[in-house]
């Protein structure tokens, strides 16, 4: 069941990241970078002690899905 939970919860945080970036990816990227954006997102909130709820874990989902969102136009620029 937590499985599930995370995976709609990274669904979720992908798709706000993809609406706040304006991102034009589909549906199944953002459900990845929701979920790999929540392991970021965790990580980099655990270092600076923030986490704990199912809020938190969103709204920190959210940042590292938009990281990633920034990180991959920046990689991706074309000069």
């Amino acid at each position: 069941m937590r499985l599930i939970v995370s995976i709609l919860l990274g669904a979720l945080a992908g798709w706000i990241a993809g609406k706040i970036m304006k991102s034009e990816h589909g549906f199944w990227m953002n459900v990845i970078l929701g979920l790999v954006g929540g392991l970021v997102g965790g990580w980099l909130g655990g270092l600076i002690g923030l986490g704990g709820g199912w809020l938190s874990g969103l709204i920190l989902a959210v940042a590292g899905a938009c990281l990633l969102i920034w990180l991959y136009r920046v990689i991706t620029k074309k000069k």
